[in-house]
């Protein structure tokens, strides 16, 4: 075999152990580790664009991730599987993060200057309500004052929630000067790079984090939310149901 027919096998052997697909990185670390002899640029220049050199044996499901088109039949499956809901008896709920995660933003993020968990239908409304709530006020030492600035998150622990979070994160804009939506860790790398491109071209921050572990979410965050200005008959409808928790 010539170098570039040995560089496609060896990416074959590598995909076909990873069903979900891998990083270019990924499959450029591992080839160049199994063939050592063979230069770097050599191994980029046959890798790069597989998808389009060969889309009879390789596709990419999202940006930078290839995968084998013959698992590509399995997707639809996979995805069906992802979005069962969970069995009721989990004994981890999304209950169980909204404080860390109200903490975070306060400590790790410094968006908030208190936030507080809020979930369930505290505002008795079908477009939801966030799971934490916080704000943003100036400090008595600050020089330069602004205005209180509102901040939403909803949290989710499985797959199958990811694209109903996406939609009640854009809702919460109405009410919200910034929105956050946290999704696993855990959750399909193709998913996470979806919702993190849609969290770029519509200003919402993306988070993941442990879903496994309450004590220890390891917040991450991947996509920071951007500043607009919600509509103000919605703020005002809303966050006077909370106003003495979250204001006082």
């Amino acid at each position: 075999m010539t170098r570039r027919e040995e560089i496609i096998q060896k990416a074959i052997e590598l995909l076909e152990k990873k069903t979900q697909g891998m990083r270019y990185s990924e499959i450029h670390r591992e080839i160049l580790a199994a063939l050592p002899n063979f230069p770097a640029n050599t191994i980029h220049g046959t890798i790069w664009n597989l998808d389009a050199k060969l889309p009879d044996q390789f596709y990419k499901p999202a940006k930078g991730v290839f995968r084998l088109v013959r698992f590509k039949d399995t997707e639809a499956a996979q995805t069906e599987k992802e979005q069962q809901p969970k069995p009721a008896s989990s004994r981890i709920k999304e209950e169980d993060f909204y404080e860390a995660f109200a903490d975070y933003l306060v400590n790790d993020l410094e968006e908030c200057s208190k936030a507080i968990a809020v979930g369930g239908n505290r505002f008795r409304d079908k477009w939801g309500t966030p799971d934490v709530i916080g704000v943003l006020s100036p400090k008595p030492s600050d020089v330069f004052k602004f205005s209180t600035e509102i901040v939403s998150a909803e949290i989710k622990l499985d797959n199958a929630g990811l694209i109903t979070a996406f939609g009640q994160a854009c809702a919460y804009k109405l009410f919200s000067h910034k929105t956050y939506i946290v999704v696993p860790k855990s959750s399909p790398q193709a998913d996470i790079d979806r919702l993190d491109s849609l969290s770029m071209i519509f200003g919402i921050g993306l988070i993941i984090f442990d879903s496994a572990s309450p004590t220890d979410p390891d917040f991450q965050i991947k996509t920071r939310a951007a500043r607009h200005e919600p509509d103000m008959f919605y703020v005002n409808r809303h966050i006077a149901e909370i106003a003495d928790d979250l204001l006082s």
